[in-house]
């Protein structure tokens, strides 16, 4: 009991000198411990005689109060040490310039999309959507495309399973956007069948689509933008007219050369491609075919709910992905649905 006060002095001295957390635990073990000189007096408490014993362990107890405080005043200097040096390390100069954050943008794609569909609105076309999962009866039977046409094929069409594994044969997913001109055409002619005279369906049907094939120029989604216009009289001059402006203006070239070459689609008669002159550099004076485009079959027309022998039409479809990469100049199709940010941060 004579060494209480020099315990307490050589702890206080053994913490203060410890430069560490691992070697304050150590000195504490010292004293506090299992072993520890403290400790010892503590068990020791029993031998003395009754009227001693009192006195003697609150002197105890007092002693290692001044212990632990001590200990625990060292372990908040040995903390706040430690984050003196962790923030002299991280030190931050806040008079230094912020670092600007990047803004993210439109996909070069999408802003093709929305230039087409903001040039034809400027005409009085509508914009229209539909499904991309779609019955085999609007993407090809209403199209005027019979069963054994080679488009059916699943070389070139993703057709879906059912809960069985088994192909279903009415449903895949859509290869152009065409099935929505008969989802419109059906929608128009129910919204206008009261009235005498049906309003013209001028509409455009931007999408994804999707067909098995995949290079450097195709892939298996891909976008279409297809075009549709019905009403009394309405002829190929109209159509060549239409889709020249258009072309026109999309390229900022009013003298870009366009031509319409015969060809054939069972949804149009007559059908042509439309192809593009190469104004400059080293392809100048060669045609790149970017559309196709025909009169609305009859066919099509009933199965829009339309009278072929009153109303005529017009319809288009063009690629904005092959559009995208003329007006960039971007040569790989792939580019567009790889993700990388060096490229893409080029259009913003």
């Amino acid at each position: 009991m004579d060494n209480l006060e020099e315990i307490v002095a050589a702890a206080v001295a053994d913490f203060a000198r410890a430069t560490g957390p691992a070697k304050l635990e150590e000195a504490k073990a010292r004293y506090l411990g299992k072993e520890g000189s403290l400790t010892g007096l503590l068990r020791g408490l029993g031998k003395l005689p009754a009227e001693a014993r009192k006195d003697a362990g609150a002197a105890i107890n007092l002693a290692k109060e001044r212990i632990e405080a001590a200990l625990t005043a060292r372990r908040d200097e040995l903390r706040r040490a430690q984050l003196e040096v962790q923030l002299a390390a991280e030190a931050l100069d806040v008079t230094l310039p912020g670092r600007g954050q990047t803004r993210g943008g439109l996909h070069p794609v999408t802003r093709t999309l929305e230039r087409i569909e903001q040039l034809f609105r400027s005409i009085g076309f509508d914009v229209a959507d539909g499904p991309e999962i779609e019955t085999d009866w609007h993407n090809f039977t209403a199209l005027n495309t019979p069963a054994n046409h080679p488009a059916r094929s699943m070389h070139d069409t993703f057709y879906l399973l059912d809960d069985q594994g088994r192909v279903r044969e009415d449903v895949l997913l859509r290869t152009h956007t065409s099935p929505v001109q008969i989802r419109y055409m059906q929608d128009h002619v129910a919204r206008h069948r009261h009235l005498d005279v049906m309003p013209e369906i001028r509409v455009i049907a931007p999408g994804r689509v999707y067909r098995v094939d995949s290079d450097a120029t195709h892939s298996p989604m891909f976008h279409q933008v297809e075009g549709l216009w019905v009403g009394e009289n309405v002829s190929f001059a109209d159509l060549k007219g239409v889709v020249a402006d258009f072309l026109r203006r999309f390229f900022e070239s009013d003298d870009l050369k366009v031509r319409f070459r015969p060809s054939f689609f069972p949804f149009t008669e007559p059908s042509a491609e439309i192809d593009v002159a190469f104004m400059h550099g080293a392809l100048e004076g060669r045609w790149l075919e970017i559309a196709g485009c025909g009169m609305v079959h009859p066919n099509v027309l009933r199965c829009g709910g339309i009278d072929p022998e009153r109303f005529t039409g017009f319809a288009f479809g063009m690629g904005p992905d092959r559009l995208t990469m003329l007006r960039y100049g971007i040569n790989d199709l792939r580019l567009f649905f790889e993700g990388d940010l060096r490229f893409l941060s080029q259009f913003q």
